[in-house]
């Protein structure tokens, strides 16, 4: 909360008490009076007082009435999901996807533009994309841009905090302008951040996946691109120059050294990690084994379903999986680690308990293994989560 005044002083009590019910609105949806106050520990006298003072700054609303029950009804009281609006957006080679949502999380609005980022026509265009992305976003949602808070948008790479400049992401040339970031800002008249793709999906995954009970994860992105996120005491391990977690460079036992860095990915497959999972790779053990599919994750889907070739297939991917988890846990000891990304998710339950069997001795740590559970886009609904925290730290404050 980010009051001015002396903590334990009414007002500062009072913007707790606001912030807490706020949140518990949030997270519940419609209360009575009588609910809040169970819920928040406050008198009736308080919790009345409390709602009238939202009410009257816009911040809550009345919906009806409960009924059915013994007694006068009680009023529904629920956050104004219009206060404020935010946005988040999905990069990836082939496009941006936009989304809008009200300050309650509940998405209005949603905007697809094509785009395949290595083409000479794209490279210069970023701004007017995005902005076409969040402006289709918001006509979706019946919104003007005046409405939105704040934008957070997901990107493969990173950051750097020192220079500004994205790094580890060479396939997406146009965007490593140094002033890309302030250039987004004026262009859709909000704060803007620009955050690791896979960094986003684990915060889904916390929110709303399989490490909501977890404060120590690592979740394992395995898709057209390789990553991890790191997250140690409930914060997003970032690294000094944001490349924490870019494990497709990671030497590993039977893949070629990347040399190159980052660069060397471009159209050879790198080497590290990314060599033993990636999609070319994937397609080449199937096409060995007389696998025929278009796709990496088609062809684990018909793995699954194929005695022999398929069994083969999936055990020799389980053991390339296994590989490069076992020298994350063994650095960094996590009570849990999620597989997430369209392979992983392709391959299901099968492929967890493969994995999960082939890192047995690989490391000393054995963590839980789970399946992404997010539904949708994890960067999408990371990149909303990351926006909402910080619109409701601002609207939120009574203080």
């Amino acid at each position: 909360m980010a009051g001015t005044g002396t903590p334990g002083t009414p007002s500062v009590l009072r913007a707790m008490n606001d912030r807490a019910a706020l949140d518990l609105l949030v997270a519940h949806g419609p209360l009575t009076r009588t609910r809040l106050g169970e819920l928040t520990g406050l008198s009736k006298p308080t919790a009345s007082q409390l709602l009238t003072r939202l009410a009257a700054a816009g911040l809550v609303r009345t919906i009806g009435n409960v009924t059915g029950r013994p007694g006068p009804n009680a009023q529904l009281y629920e956050v104004n999901p219009d206060i404020a609006h935010v946005a988040g957006l999905a990069v990836d080679k082939l496009g941006i996807t936009a989304a809008v949502a009200d300050i309650t999380g509940t998405v209005v609005g949603e905007h697809r533009v094509a785009a395949v980022a290595l083409d000479e026509s794209v490279r210069g265009r970023t701004t007017e994309l995005v902005t076409e992305a969040v402006n289709g976003a918001l006509a979706a949602a019946g919104l003007t841009p005046g409405a939105l808070h704040r934008t957070v948008i997901g990107t493969p790479g990173a950051l750097d905090p020192g220079t500004g400049t994205l790094r580890y992401a060479p396939h997406m040339p146009g965007w490593h302008a140094t002033t890309l970031r302030d250039d987004l800002a004026e262009a859709l008249g909000t704060p803007v951040a620009i955050e690791n793709d896979v960094n986003l999906a684990a915060i889904a995954e916390r929110h709303a996946g399989a490490a909501q009970d977890a404060e120590d994860y690592v979740l394992v992105w395995i898709d057209e691109g390789v990553g991890a996120a790191v997250v140690l005491g409930g914060r997003l391990l970032r690294g000094a120059t944001g490349g924490a977690g870019e494990i497709g460079y990671m030497p590993l036992p039977g893949a070629p050294l990347a040399r190159g860095g980052p660069e060397a990915t471009i159209g050879d497959g790198g080497g590290g990690f990314q060599q033993l999972v990636d999609y070319s790779t994937v397609l080449r053990l199937a096409r060995e084994l007389g696998i025929e599919a278009p796709t990496a994750p088609e062809a684990v889907t018909v793995a699954l379903r194929t005695e022999g070739a398929g069994d083969a297939l999936l055990t020799e991917l389980a053991t390339h999986i296994a590989c490069g988890l076992a020298a994350v846990v063994a650095v960094v000891d996590p009570a849990l680690v999620v597989l997430s990304g369209k392979l992983c998710q392709a391959g299901g339950e099968r492929l967890r308990a493969l994995v999960e069997a082939d890192m047995t001795g690989l490391a000393l740590p054995r963590p839980h293994l789970r399946l992404s559970t997010v539904e949708g886009s994890p960067i999408l609904i990371g990149a909303l989560r990351t926006a909402l925290a910080d619109t409701r730290d601002t609207v939120f404050d009574t203080a």
